[in-house]
């Protein structure tokens, strides 16, 4: 399998995009449509969001950070990013705020290994969520491992490629897999509450802040117990697609839960994150695809599975 040890060096994400939102009430509409606070929101740390549908369904993951107090930046996978800014600008109404699309503004590396330590040095952010500028451009600390971490760098599209050993793009995205961090794609896109996504766990949702589209299903699911799906890690000697179904072996009549990310190394095999029941992983056996398909084999997350309280 691809694992972390193999990550040490810089990423280019091409397949991340980035929307700007711009003008003094950017911070106050954004707050009003996603589930982080962004109205508190300083520039010595970033967010991780989500995009509900009325129904509270995801439309979009994505990380948000202020460059100004009237400037934010979204960053979020490409596919999504026409049909979220359209959304977005739907609801701007009489807010002081521009949407716009800012990717061929806006460079997005992934960063990891002890080249990046040593890179970053003490400018490093410590905390998850934490941001930081060096040299004119943005590093975010996401979650990660304990024995390795990750960051984001968002910078110019002029600025020069990080002195960094060179990383292929599909390693990054397996050690995002392993880290735990899911992130909703077109094929999966209105299919999970954020609380199946594990988003709540990984700092996406605030429940203290005001409303937003699909607030109260959202803070339903948090405070009545009724959560019965998790985003759950597994390895396979397969390739997996988002948006592909998981099937139990105690229950093959219906699919058991669905793939939100996936990667294929150069040996073949896969690693994929899925939401699915939590009481299939208590026996039996998970399969993609059909009841007879490739064997779902579970590795453990890098942080607990609490549940709501």
């Amino acid at each position: 399998m691809t694992t972390h040890s193999t990550i040490n060096g810089a990423a280019r994400l091409s397949q991340w995009g980035v929307i700007r939102a711009q003008g003094e009430d950017a911070a106050k509409f954004l707050h009003s449509q996603l589930t982080q606070d962004f109205a508190l929101l300083g520039l010595q740390e970033a967010r991780l969001a989500g995009f509900c549908s009325a129904k509270g369904r995801l439309l979009a993951t994505l990380i948000g950070w202020k460059t100004s107090d009237n400037d934010v930046l979204l960053a979020l996978p490409a596919e999504l990013l026409p049909a979220v800014l359209k959304r977005l600008t739907m609801f701007v109404m009489r807010a002081k705020c521009k949407l716009s699309d800012a990717s061929a503004e806006v460079q997005l590396w992934g960063l990891s290994g002890a080249a990046t330590a040593a890179w970053l040095g003490d400018a490093a952010p410590a905390a998850r969520w934490g941001r930081a500028e060096i040299s004119n451009a943005t590093v975010i600390r996401l979650p990660g491992l304990a024995t390795q971490a990750r960051f984001l760098l968002a910078q110019s599209a002029d600025a020069p490629t990080p002195a960094l050993p060179p990383v292929r793009e599909a390693d990054w995205q397996a050690l995002e897999l392993l880290s735990g961090q899911p992130w909703v794609l077109t094929a999966t896109s209105e299919q999970f509450v954020p609380q199946m996504l594990n988003l709540e766990l990984l700092g996406g949702v605030n429940f203290q802040k005001g409303c937003y589209p699909g607030q109260e299903v959202v803070a339903r699911m948090q405070y009545r117990g009724t959560l019965k799906r998790r985003t759950f890690l597994f390895e396979l000697d397969a390739q997996a697609q988002p948006g592909q179904e998981i099937f139990h072996s105690e229950d093959p009549g219906q699919p058991a839960g669905l793939v939100a990310n996936a990667t294929l190394n150069d040996e073949g095999h896969g690693l994929l994150l899925a939401e699915t029941k939590i009481a299939a992983l208590a026996s039996g056996s998970l399969h993609l695809g059909a009841p007879d398909g490739p064997l779902l084999r579970p590795v453990a997350l890098p942080y607990e599975l609490t549940e709501p309280q």
